[in-house]
C-alpha cells in the first residue's frame, strides 16, 4: 500500500500527554491498516517550545527517529539532547517525555508496537 501525503490523516493535539503547546500528527498508516500489532505510525511535528509530556508504554515499545530539529528526551532517569538522525527506543513500562529545545520545528517519526 502506498499513501501520498494528501491521503494521510492529520490531527493537532494540544498539551499532548500533559506537555506544552500543540503537536501535529500526520498518520502514515492507522492501526486498522496493520496486520501486525501496532498502534501508531506517524510523523510528529513539535514547534519551538512544544513538548509531549511524560508517559509510559506498558506492553509496548515506541521508536522515535529525529528527522529534523533539536530536542530534549527525558527518560525518567536522565535527560539527553537529541538531534537530526538520532533514533530512540523506549518502552517496557519506562516513562519518557520529549520537548523541542530548538528554534525550528522538531520533526519525528513515531512508531508504537504492541507485545501481544
Amino acid at each position: 500500500m502506498i499513501k501520498k501525503p494528501s491521503q494521510m490523516e492529520t490531527e493537532v493535539r494540544s498539551n499532548m500527554r500533559g506537555g506544552s503547546g500543540s503537536v501535529t500528527i500526520q498518520h502514515f498508516f492507522k492501526k486498522a491498516e496493520f496486520k501486525a500489532k501496532s498502534r501508531l505510525c506517524a510523523r510528529l511535528t513539535l514547534p519551538p517550545g512544544a513538548s509531549i509530556g511524560s508517559h509510559q508504554h506498558d506492553d509496548e515499545d515506541e521508536v522515535y527517529i529525529v528527522l529534523k530539529g533539536n530536542g530534549l528526551l527525558d527518560d525518567g532517569k536522565t535527560k539527553t539532547f537529541v538531534s537530526t538522525g538520532d533514533a530512540i527506543l523506549t518502552g517496557k513500562g519506562a516513562s519518557h517525555a520529549i520537548s523541542n529545545t530548538g528554534v525550528t520545528s522538531l520533526d519525528l517519526i513515531a512508531m508504537v508496537m504492541c507485545y501481544a
